[in-house]
């Protein structure tokens, strides 16, 4: 059977159909289960792939090299002032460069644009490892996840609180909507979904009977839902606006007495890094519901399973 992901890039988690995205998981399952047994197999023997950074980065960096390592593939670390893009060489130039010696390009970046232009001019996939815009490798770690503890993602609810108009609140209105999850997002004014994303979303969802809210009450977004979620309040390029955003979003923390509107059986998640006593409390994110820790694992498995599908050779 030929695999729909090779050679596919992968910008945000919408630029794949709800079935990619589950082919992705059950990879992801066996690559973890084999993992954990010691025995990885070098499925990507001979691949190079490089791994641009233009922002710092602890998770996304040590996953994709050692999701790389796992399968026999070499790790092409480039960052800081050696991040491929900071020459001034034009980006053109840049990436049929770098093609003549990768397989694949995993960046890390800022501008939505900026990425859009590098898939461009690539031959060769390009993975998002985190924009302004989206986080989908962080998005597939999370419904992994969230399905090891729940089994099935469809039907599941969601619910997300804080600052609803960042790269995570984007990424999990398309999961949600992709996998037929009920997402409600709880956002002061000012912090909700970009019109453009949500709109989107919402029309994944009337295909896959997902539903999608938004709210300004944190009560609200949270009642009886099984996955409460939050993130940081200020982002890599909002320190200036910390004061602001942390007065703004205070009545959003995920504190206990938050977590006891949801379902008994919910779980806590965060991406990390997490700033304790802001988002979250620390009653919460080390509580038996958290499972941010496991998310963190994810992102191997998950880095790995996408990293296998887009750079195998099609097979009939």
């Amino acid at each position: 059977m030929t695999r729909s992901l090779a050679g596919k890039d992968l910008l945000k988690l919408g630029d794949l159909s709800s079935s990619e995205v589950q082919q992705v998981l059950d990879v992801a399952c066996e690559i973890k289960k084999n993992l954990k047994r010691g025995e990885a197999e070098p499925s990507l023997a001979h691949k190079r792939i490089g791994i641009i950074m233009q922002k710092p980065s602890l998770r996304t960096r040590v996953s994709f090299e050692v999701a790389c390592g796992a399968l026999g593939a070499q790790p092409i670390f480039l960052g800081g002032n050696d991040n491929a893009f900071s020459r001034g060489e034009s980006v053109k130039d840049t990436v049929l460069t770098l093609e003549r010696y990768l397989d694949a390009i995993v960046i890390r970046t800022f501008s939505d644009e900026f990425l859009a232009e590098v898939a461009q001019y690539a031959s060769i996939p390009v993975v998002n490892a985190l924009t302004d815009g989206y986080h989908p490798c962080q998005g597939l770690a999370d419904l992994l996840t969230m399905q090891e503890n729940f089994d099935s993602l469809e039907g599941l609810t969601i619910a997300y609180v804080g600052d609803g108009s960042n790269n995570m609140a984007h990424t999990y209105l398309e999961a949600a909507a992709l996998m037929g999850m009920h997402i409600r997002i709880g956002a002061p004014a000012g912090y909700h979904p970009d019109p453009k994303i949500l709109a989107e979303a919402q029309a994944i969802a009337e295909e896959t009977g997902a539903t999608i809210s938004v709210t300004t009450g944190p009560a609200e977004a949270v009642r009886d839902a099984q996955v409460v979620i939050t993130d940081t309040w200020a982002s890599m390029g909002q320190e200036a606006e910390r004061a602001a955003r942390i007065a703004d979003l205070m009545p959003y923390q995920v504190n206990a007495q938050l977590m006891e509107q949801a379902a008994d059986d919910a779980i806590f998640m965060h991406c990390l890094p997490a700033h304790r006593g802001e988002e979250v409390t620390d009653e919460v994110i080390d509580s038996a519901a958290s499972r941010v820790f496991d998310e963190a694992e994810n992102r191997l498995h998950a880095q790995a399973a996408l990293l296998q599908l887009i750079l195998e050779d099609a097979k009939e």
